[in-house]
């Protein structure tokens, strides 16, 4: 049985797709998608920047999950996958400035502009917990 690569890499990542859309978070999967929904989106918007590494399994879309239960929470949730959906990523990627590329990553935004931003070193060193925490505090702040 043989299997091509790309139909393997779909199979593989779905389950890490859905970790986010199944609470409510919108794929964006290509640069015009980024383009349409990122920069006009107002008021608030999170953007997870969503990965296969295991930070992402085990801290990044747990945390997200968790903080989504707050009483606060963003008006808009958006998602891209790194690696995977590569245009958007890096159309995406274009709003997070001046930080570097980092997966995942999880980015609040108001009225278009950067107000928190969470990068990799940040998540695969803390619970989903404190991932959670530190985003609830960022709804707190920023989403009221």
């Amino acid at each position: 049985m043989s299997m091509s690569f790309e139909r393997y890499m779909v199979d593989m990542v779905q389950p890490m797709r859905d970790d986010l859309t199944r609470i409510g978070i919108q794929e964006l999967r290509t640069a015009e998608e980024v383009e349409a929904q990122l920069p006009s989106a107002k008021g608030t918007a999170l953007l997870v920047v969503n990965s296969v590494c295991g930070c992402a399994a085990g801290q990044c879309r747990p945390g997200v999950a968790e903080a989504l239960q707050h009483e606060v929470t963003p008006d808009h949730l958006f998602t891209v996958f790194a690696g995977q959906d590569k245009e958007a990523t890096a159309k995406a990627r274009e709003y997070l400035a001046p930080y570097p590329p980092s997966s995942p990553s999880i980015a609040l935004m108001k009225d278009g502009e950067l107000v928190h931003f969470i990068e990799r070193h940040q998540i695969e060193n803390r619970s989903a917990e404190e991932i959670a925490a530190d985003l609830t505090s960022a709804f707190d702040r920023f989403c009221k």
